[in-house]
This record gives structure tokens, C-alpha cells and sequence, in this order.
């Protein structure tokens, strides 16, 4: 393997096509065709983290959009990581640190916390990473009202920016409404 290039980290407007379809193109093969087009709009609008070889090949990704989060009387601004993926040749290389240390870096900087939805493969990455898993409830704010989101407990992670506690899982956490997975 050849020595991969430094992380670099734009907004989702600077990315070219050719690198949005590298990007997609490397979700749809780390997910193993589990990566919906719903999915790929969500990791779109905010800060991307891309790592390449020195030949130009993506090796990684991850990137973090801004979510609003409800919890008790206060909205929040919560940096929430989205397509985190290590192309399946180059893993347990650091590579995914290296996006997240990124990503975690945008979240210190622009946000209140940091929140994820981890998969079984993820999860370690996260809490090697300081990342702990939220122990109260969540809840999303669909057209009706709030819509309790059991299934995502125990898989939702957590992180406190630069300067900012977390919220107290006291009071549920109350996400922002979108179309396809909620978290």
C-alpha cells in the first residue's frame, strides 16, 4: 500500500461530481449495497473528510452535517457524523481515526455536540474514540409530533464539543425530521 495523503476536509459544495461519485462509489462497496440513495443524501450539506493514496484513490471517508436536536427547553446545533466508510483493502489501518479525528475536529469548532448512529462494525471505532453511547431516550420530530425511536437505542452515540457538556439523559433527545433512517 502506498502511504496515504492527508485527510482532507471540504464542504460538500467544493466537492466536484467526479468526487461525489468516488465517494458514493466507495459507500455502495463498504456497505455492500446497503447504502440507499436516501442515505447518500443525508451525508450531503456539510463537511466531508477524505483520505487517498498517493496514487489519487479514496481509501476513506466520513462526513458530519449540522442536525437540530431538542432536549428539555433548548435546541441544539449537534454536528451528526453520516457515511463513514474505509475502503474494505485498507482497514484496520488507522484510516477511520484518521476521518473521524477530522470530522470530531469540524464538531469542537461549529457545533454543541457531536451524535452518530453506529453500526455493529462501527461501534468500536466510536468508543475507542471517546464516543459513548447516549443511555436516555430518543425521539424524532415527525409531522405528527414526536416519534419515539426505541430501536436506535443502544446504537445512538454521543460526544461533547470542545468546551460544551453533553445534555443529560434525563430528557430525551428529540431529532430533526427527515425522509428514510431518522438517526
Amino acid at each position: 500500500m502506498t502511504e496515504p495523503t492527508p485527510v482532507r476536509v471540504a464542504p460538500t459544495f467544493e466537492l466536484t461530481a467526479t468526487e461525489r461519485a468516488e465517494i458514493r462509489a466507495l459507500l455502495d462497496t463498504a456497505f455492500e449495497g446497503d447504502f440507499a440513495d436516501l442515505d447518500w443524501e443525508h451525508a450531503l450539506g456539510g463537511a466531508h473528510a477524505l483520505v487517498r493514496d498517493r496514487n489519487g484513490l479514496l481509501l476513506a471517508h466520513g462526513s458530519v452535517v449540522q442536525r437540530r436536536v431538542l432536549h428539555a427547553d433548548r435546541s441544539y446545533r449537534a454536528g451528526y457524523v453520516e457515511a463513514v466508510a474505509v475502503h474494505a483493502d485498507h482497514r484496520r489501518r488507522g484510516l477511520g481515526h484518521r476521518v473521524m479525528a477530522a470530522l470530531e475536529h469540524v464538531i469542537d469548532a461549529a457545533h454543541d455536540f457531536g451524535a452518530l448512529s453506529a453500526s455493529d462494525a462501527g461501534a468500536a471505532l466510536y468508543a475507542a474514540r471517546g464516543w459513548q453511547v447516549w443511555p436516555g431516550r430518543l425521539t424524532a420530530l415527525g409531522p405528527h409530533g414526536p416519534l419515539p425511536l426505541p430501536e436506535e437505542e443502544g446504537a445512538a452515540y454521543v460526544r461533547p464539543a470542545a468546551g460544551h457538556p453533553l445534555p443529560t439523559p434525563a430528557h430525551p433527545l428529540a431529532f430533526d425530521w427527515r425522509e428514510g433512517d431518522l438517526l
